[in-house]
């Protein structure tokens, strides 16, 4: 595996061994790298489950979010977000005052689509490029062996426009359930409406590149999903998934279970049993599972953590945890309002408990993250 594109392990200021070790590691900041347990999965710790909306009323009144009571700290960089992308809005469902997919094919996708959620996913993807020290990918691919690259659920088409561009010689094809994607693209790009839980489209082994992010909550069967990327991959191509934790910890004891943060996974935890879909995709070692199981074989992973908001003592921790809280601030109604909804919360309480997350966010006591693994697996040759 070339050096190049090995992810890097070594400790640092906002840094951690990939074997574990603390090294000198500062308490209160999160490593950019760890590493899983021996069989993939995160430990579970005991949960007191989701607290009732009427809880986040009583912390409103006592512990008001006004705006002025603490400076969001975003910074002039991230103060500057990426423009919103032109969608084509069809048949889509309104719940709650925002967009979704339509009924047609997977209708309980958990994401909204709209304007809104659209530039908040943008500049999590600055964000999710930081965290991997500004790369796109970490197989080791070879640029001139890449000649038809894929990116599966490509929302608003970010990553598959800077792979375009990267990788000028190659086909690459972004595929998703909604055309939120804009028309002017490099000329090596082309977007197509798919269900990658269906049946994919592309004729057996004609794939150099398989690319998979933030697909959790929305995949029946992993197992399945690879085993159609390793029919598609051509014999020494790469698959790779990029995949978060919902959940959202902190190192020093300062993310409380019955504070916002604290609370902000098991929405996700709820609402995924009640559609049927799991949202622990990192913490039961899914990917690395599932690629084994559909036969990928040189599997590697890279686990890293982004912080949320201004308060690690690392620079370039903090410029992350300032891009993440920018992807919060920007939409954090677009990632949650599905879900409370699905269990039953009203528009008014999940504003008051999104409230409540944004004072936390702002006032930077609590040093929260969440947690990004990256896996990729390459087809045998024989």
């Amino acid at each position: 595996m070339p050096d190049d594109n090995e992810p890097e392990h070594t400790a640092s200021a906002g840094g951690e061994q990939a074997t574990g070790a603390n090294s000198s590691q500062r308490p209160e900041e999160p490593a950019t790298a760890v590493q899983a347990t021996a069989s993939g999965s995160e430990p579970q710790a005991a949960s007191i489950g989701i607290l009732p909306a009427d809880h986040w009323a009583q912390v409103s009144q006592a512990h008001p979010a006004d705006d002025n009571d603490a400076e969001s700290a975003l910074g002039s960089d991230a103060a500057s977000t990426t423009a919103s992308l032109t969608s084509d809005i069809l048949r889509y469902r309104t719940i709650l005052g925002r967009t979704y997919h339509s009924e047609v094919g997977n209708a309980r996708y958990w994401g909204s689509n709209d304007e809104q959620q659209n530039e908040s996913m943008d500049i999590n993807h600055h964000t999710l490029t930081l965290g991997c020290g500004g790369k796109l990918y970490l197989a080791p691919l070879e640029k001139d062996k890449v000649q038809k690259a894929v990116d599966i659920g490509t929302g608003t088409g970010i990553w598959a426009i800077d792979f375009a561009d990267e990788f000028p010689g190659a086909e690459v094809i972004g595929t998703d359930i909604s055309p939120i994607q804009p028309t002017w693209v490099p000329p090596n790009l082309k977007f197509e409406i798919e269900d990658c839980t269906g049946e994919w489209t592309f004729q057996p082994e004609s794939l150099d590149y398989i690319h998979l992010r933030w697909l959790l909550g929305s995949i029946f069967d992993w197992t399945a999903l690879f085993k159609q990327a390793y029919r598609c991959c051509r014999p020494g191509g790469w698959v790779e998934s990029f995949e978060a934790m919902s959940r959202v910890e902190s190192d020093d004891g300062t993310v409380k279970e019955d504070s916002a943060m604290g609370q902000w996974g098991k929405f996700f935890d709820e609402g995924g049993k009640k559609i049927g879909m799991s949202f622990t995709v990192v913490e039961d070692g899914i990917q690395r599972k599932a690629m084994e199981e559909a036969g990928f074989t040189d599997i590697a992973e890279h686990t890293f953590k982004v912080p949320l908001g201004s308060w690690p003592k690392d620079p370039q921790m903090r410029k992350i945890g300032q891009f993440a809280q920018l992807v919060l601030e920007t939409d954090v109604e677009g990632y949650i309002l599905f879900m409370a909804n699905t269990i039953g919360w009203s528009r008014t309480e999940i504003q008051v408990y999104v409230a409540q997350l944004r004072r936390e966010i702002r006032l930077g006591k609590n040093h929260g993250y969440y947690r990004q693994r990256i896996v990729w697996g390459r087809k045998p040759v024989n």
